[in-house]
């Protein structure tokens, strides 16, 4: 096949406002197996959205904008659905920046010749599919951008509060999260910042700013992601996949306390999840295992063992139908780190 004719069809995200999934998840939870903790998992995160003392932060990991996501996430930035992001650069930048800056992922298939693939310039993530060159393109603005900025440690959420500035004078599709994000004031933080496109373009701008360039600094991350937790009186987690992400955001706990405050365990916390406890691993270690570091509090978690793409529209569909974030305060998280963004 031609390079246009696999780069053909792009991939279309769910827009979860279009449907009315309610009852689906009420009877789902009067079933069994992993209906029932689908449907246990979306009432706590409503449960969460009707707690006016409850700051929700959402955890991301895997590739879930490509895969047709971003739009749910989109939402709950637009709707006062969560206060916080922590996620794996890949879904920020290779994919939400990425489209921002007027790309596509493309319907691929993942029985597809890799080397044929690979010959075309196109990277395939399972069985959706990217054009190498526009990849590169976002990289060479990640450079760019950080060529403008002062040459000294930023944390992620800085500097991806910088995208979304960037992305408000020049980006070609409003539909980001990193610009919704960055309107509502609500932080992202991305703990792995190099392990994604922004990694390369970030070595670029510093190979060739040997002695002046920006640096990321994840200790800055985890000190103002632990800053939030402070600032809130109790929290709520909505973590999709495991890994960083996850354990990143259950930490806060840990680290206020070791300042000396007396922090609330995580009042609240679901998991969508694929992964398998009995490795030990961090992606598939139960929430009520937090529980023994105090981190979570067990009397308000649920697991749920499904794939992404299947779970979390039907869960975030739950809550945007039942329309208890309408009531709901912005929380503005953004505003404890205020600072005069430099002119892009």
């Amino acid at each position: 096949m031609k390079r246009q004719e696999l780069l053909h069809t792009p991939v279309e995200a769910i827009d979860i406002k279009q449907f009315d999934v309610v009852g689906l998840v009420e009877s789902m939870a009067q079933t069994a197996f992993q209906a029932r903790n689908l449907g246990r998992a979306a009432q706590i995160y409503d449960q969460m959205i009707q707690d006016q003392e409850c700051s929700i932060i959402l955890c991301l990991a895997g590739s879930l904008f490509s895969a047709g996501l971003k739009k749910v996430v989109l939402d709950l930035v637009t709707h006062n659905m969560v206060d916080a992001i922590v996620s794996t650069g890949a879904n920020i930048v290779d994919q939400d920046f990425f489209e921002a800056l007027g790309f596509r992922h493309y319907v691929g298939d993942p029985l597809a010749d890799d080397e044929v693939l690979r010959q075309h310039q196109i990277d395939r993530i399972y069985d959706t599919y990217i054009d190498e060159n526009e990849l590169r393109t976002c990289d060479h603005v990640i450079a760019e951008l950080a060529g403008t900025l002062a040459p000294r440690p930023y944390s992620s959420r800085e500097f991806i509060q910088h995208m979304g500035a960037y992305l408000e004078r020049y980006g070609k599709d409003d539909q980001s999260v990193v610009l919704a994000a960055y309107r509502h004031q609500v932080p992202i933080f991305v703990p792995a910042f190099s392990d994604c496109s922004a990694g390369f373009g970030l070595v670029y701008h510093q190979w060739y700013a040997p002695d002046s360039h920006v640096t990321i600094d994840s200790v800055r991350d985890f000190r103002e992601l632990t800053q939030c937790k402070l600032a809130s009186p109790y929290t709520g987690l909505v973590m999709i996949g495991g890994g960083v992400p996850k354990n990143f955001a259950q930490d806060t706990v840990v680290a206020a306390e070791l300042l000396g405050f007396e922090a609330t365990m995580h009042r609240y916390a679901i998991q969508i999840t694929v992964a398998d406890e009995r490795d030990g691993a961090l992606s598939g270690s139960t929430l009520r295992e937090a529980h023994s570091w105090g981190k979570v509090n067990m009397a308000t978690e649920q697991m749920v063992f499904a794939e992404a793409t299947l779970a979390l529209p039907l869960v975030a569909g739950y809550v945007y139908g039942k329309g208890n974030w309408r009531a709901r305060q912005p929380r503005k998280l953004a505003q404890l780190f205020q600072r005069q963004l430099a002119v892009v």
